[in-house]
């Protein structure tokens, strides 16, 4: 592998004073978005059933439409030309694989059992929630914190492609075999069929990441390179805020009735994701500096081990065990804790940014 050079430190106002006022209180708009989904699902009578019937193959088409519409500007930023400088890191893709699909299933797995052994069916659910790994919303996390695009858009790939093929693997391992071995129970079985996760992977990656690449090849042949990104991208570049924003005010709003009805089981479940999103994201963080790697490639090392595919956890739950299942809940209180504990962690890594690249000098 040919070392990346690090970055070069130039002095220049912090990269969060820079930012637009769209992304510069991104927070509060997540806290606002969060608090009107969750009122309007507690408040608007059969609107959680109304949207939740709104579905193709279990795909909830409100939220699709919302992840597409995030998705998509983001990977219309990619240069698709620079891929192989990414596949070429095998430092980073063998990094990445052992730590989303050996390290965080094992971590969730730990703290599950450690926070919730009296609570079997949340338990699951937040098993759940550590075998999906994300595929989505890591692409906006990584991008506001300045990671590598062209590194993101691979491994998010490469985690689909192993999603496909390992969940099921994953969920007999860890809620069946594994639990019997160490005497823990006789286990749960999943109901999941290979095709509903690929049909996941396909709606949540497949679509947006081919509209972005066609665009980013026809823009760049009928505009250049220069004026496709100094004019267009910038025209769509707020619709990536605005598609997040909608998506979180559509889950919330789909579970806003069951989350707020469940107060002390929500609290229950959120401390081990608090935990886990810490663990995943700071080790991360530190093993990406520790193997020579630049900002933006720890950056998006970290967002893509710490970031989970809620929408996929939350469909085998409801598929497996039901909607009003302690399983479910789990899923759904899954993104109510990562969205602001990313949302906070990329200003801490834009915090990080300039001490980064000062130590690898």
């Amino acid at each position: 592998m040919t070392p990346t050079a690090p970055a070069t430190v130039t002095e220049e106002p912090p990269v969060v004073a820079k930012l637009s006022t769209l992304d510069r209180f991104l927070a509060v708009w997540i806290l606002l978005a969060m608090g009107l989904g969750l009122g309007l699902g507690r408040l608007v009578p059969g609107l959680n059933d109304a949207l939740a019937k709104v579905e193709i193959g279990g795909v909830s088409l409100p939220i699709a439409v919302g992840l597409l519409i995030m998705m998509y500007p983001v990977l219309a930023k990619v240069r698709y030309d620079r891929l192989d400088a990414v596949t070429g890191d095998r430092t980073l893709m063998i990094s990445s694989l052992v730590i989303n699909w050996v390290v965080g299933p094992a971590v969730m797995f730990a703290l599950a059992w450690t926070f919730l052994p009296d609570l079997p069916e949340y338990r699951t659910g937040l098993i759940l929630v550590g075998l999906a790994r994300c595929i989505a919303m890591v692409v906006i996390w990584n991008d506001l914190a300045c990671g590598d695009r062209e590194a993101a858009a691979v491994l998010v790939a490469l985690n689909s492609v192993f999603q496909v093929i390992a969940f099921g693997l994953l969920g007999w391992f860890y809620l069946d075999l594994l639990p019997g071995r160490l005497g823990l129970g006789e286990g749960e079985t999943l109901d999941i069929s290979v095709w509903k996760i690929a049909l996941n992977v396909v709606v949540f990656l497949g679509v947006p990441l081919l509209a972005g690449f066609l665009t980013r090849r026809l823009g760049e042949k009928k505009l250049g390179r220069e004026s496709y990104e100094a004019k267009f991208l910038p025209k769509i570049g707020p619709w990536a805020l605005y598609g997040l924003l909608f998506t979180i005010v559509v889950l919330f709003a789909l579970q806003g009735k069951t989350i707020t009805s469940r107060p002390l089981d929500v609290a229950r479940i959120a401390l081990p994701l608090l935990v886990y999103f810490a663990v995943m994201w700071c080790g991360t963080f530190l093993l990406g500096k520790a193997i020579g790697l630049t900002y933006a490639r720890t950056a998006t090392l970290a967002f893509t081990a710490a970031g989970n595919n809620f929408e996929l956890a939350i469909a085998v739950a409801i598929a497996t065990f039901g909607v009003t299942s302690g399983q479910a809940l789990s899923g759904v209180v899954g993104p109510l804790i990562e969205v602001p504990v990313l949302v906070a962690l990329v200003y801490v890594s834009l915090a990080w940014r300039k001490k980064f690249a000062a130590a690898q000098r």
